[in-house]
């Protein structure tokens, strides 16, 4: 009996509130501003922290948890004014570039290393039933596809003994299947890249590679690249340890320094001198990381002559690095959304105050004839709940629109979710029934006489 009449009670008050609420439109809508821009900030918060999320994981699962990797530094400057024995000092440190020695001389001599990847790329473009497109034919080894997290979807790896005796096959990515095998299997089926005709072996799962991951991480579109044994790359294609891509100009002095005996050589620039491109070094553990960084780092400085033509970065720190950038943009936006709910839920207390001012005679009667100061509670906090409700309502719509605005426009994956929604209207809730408590009671504890009185 008693839960029939508090329903009773609850519905009466809802009803009343109900109108109101729709008796004063602008004012409510205004008060409710503060909900509204919270809830939305809020939401928009939450779906741009999950993308961020999924973008960072997805990120990791292509750089691989325990990978260093290392680049050469294309030697393309020229010191004009460069001193005499200054040149002569650069001719001794002469260095040989990154090769596949280096790598060699890594998985024997630091025992942390458990895989090793060399890859050596070209721009080229292939070539199948008539049709030519671009791709980066990348020469690798079978550790490649572990290093690099990549699963071989259909066909298989390469053999030992394709890569001891540089057969001509290949591993394509997803997308060169679909352009140039159109509905139908690339497996045992032969492509033209660059002069030499190619067996496809196998098909690499396809790989979803951001924008930002290219730009921040250097990572390519896996999907777009030709794979071949690098022993095939070296024999077949092009071996910088041999092939040079710019004539020597015995004429100018040599190599590396020009000039005459009258003044300042000339240091030439030696272009790309290195045979491999990338060096992609797995350790056995997170901890490592560093010290094997540094360890590989003097290696390579005393195998080089002390040239630095390399630089050597650990992807999973990168990434790290944005993690933490954008956990801080995060809380930002949880201080603004804080802020507006905030501001939210005073607004809502000064406008059910000031109700509060305007019903006192209301107040008076209503306790006069038999209400209780419990009713005049439940009242007062129905408004103040339904005016929260109501802007958090309006402030889910907004942030939903908002997050697929921002995706739109800036191209930063949002990922709402039901949680989120969910977490929101909850809070917009509690903000109405927190800071809808004071106006509730300071009209209940009006006396019937006075308030009748009130002018």
């Amino acid at each position: 009996m008693s839960d029939s009449i508090l329903i009773e009670k609850l519905k009466s008050n809802f009803s009343e509130a109900l109108r109101v609420i729709l008796t004063n439109k602008i004012r409510t809508f205004l008060t409710a501003l503060g909900i509204i821009f919270g809830v939305a900030a809020v939401i928009t918060m939450l779906a741009i922290g999950n993308g961020a999320e999924k973008e960072i994981l997805s990120q990791l699962e292509l750089v691989g948890v325990n990978n260093i990797v290392i680049t050469p530094i294309i030697d393309d400057k020229e010191d004009s004014d460069t001193e005499e024995d200054d040149g002569a000092n650069e001719s001794k440190r002469f260095s040989k570039g990154l090769d596949l020695l280096d790598a060699e001389s890594i998985r024997k001599n630091i025992p942390t290393v458990s895989k090793i990847s060399p890859e050596i790329i070209l721009e080229t473009y292939v070539t199948s039933k008539g049709l030519q497109s671009s791709v980066k034919l990348i020469g690798v080894r079978p550790d490649f596809f572990y290093t690099s997290n990549i699963n071989i979807e259909s066909g298989k790896n390469f053999s030992n003994i394709q890569l001891k005796n540089a057969f001509p096959v290949c591993i394509i990515g997803k997308k060169i299947e679909k352009k140039l095998f159109t509905g139908e299997s690339a497996i045992g089926k032969k492509i033209k890249v660059k002069d030499v005709w190619l067996q496809v072996i196998g098909v690499i799962e396809e790989k979803l590679i951001s924008e930002s991951a290219q730009e921040n991480l250097g990572i390519r579109d896996l999907n777009l690249d030709v794979y071949i044994p690098i022993k095939t790359f070296l024999v077949r294609f092009k071996d910088r340890k041999i092939i040079s891509d710019k004539p020597i100009d015995f004429e100018s002095g040599g190599v590396f320094i020009m000039g005459n005996n009258n003044g300042p050589k000339k240091r030439i620039p030696r272009g790309n001198y290195h045979q491999i491109d990338k060096l992609t070094v797995q350790v056995s553990s997170s901890e490592k990381l560093n010290s094997t960084a540094n360890l590989l780092s003097r290696m390579l400085k005393r195998r080089h002559n002390d040239v630095l033509d390399f630089e050597i970065s650990i992807p999973i720190q990168l990434l790290k690095q944005q993690q933490k950038t954008k956990q801080i943009f995060n809380i930002v936006l949880s201080i603004i959304a804080g802020i507006s709910l905030l501001i939210g839920g005073i607004g809502i207390m000064n406008i059910m105050l000031a109700s509060v001012l305007e019903r006192t005679k209301e107040i008076g009667i209503i306790r006069a004839i038999g209400a209780t100061q419990q009713d005049v509670v439940l009242q007062f906090l129905s408004e103040s709940v339904l005016i929260s409700i109501g802007g958090g309502i309006i402030g889910i719509f907004l942030g939903i629109i908002s997050s697929y605005i921002i995706e739109i426009a800036t191209g930063i994956e949002t990922i709402l979710s039901i949680s989120s929604i969910t977490l929101s209207f909850f809070v917009a809730t509690a903000i109405g029934l927190i800071f809808g408590i004071a106006p509730a009671k300071s009209a209940a504890n009006k006396r019937p006489i006075e308030a009748i009185r009130y002018d």
